[in-house]
């Protein structure tokens, strides 16, 4: 393995930095609230999940109680 040169790597580490696209002001945001919208929905869905398999859960315990 070959020695890097220190001021070779910041050279190449700033070209690389400056090919970085950054998202606009608005993509944040619509990404944002998108996050937001689908963490609200999976939280409803396994609340569901999680109150239907609780119930059947209990069923069947009250049946072998």
């Amino acid at each position: 393995m070959s020695k890097m040169n220190p001021a070779k790597f910041i050279q190449e580490t700033r070209a690389e930095a400056a090919k970085v696209v950054w998202p606009t002001r608005r993509e944040t945001i619509v990404t944002t609230i998108m996050v937001f919208v689908m963490a609200t929905v999976a939280a409803i869905f396994f609340f569901i999940v999680d109150q239907v398999i609780g119930l059947g859960v209990n069923g069947i315990l009250s049946i072998a109680g």
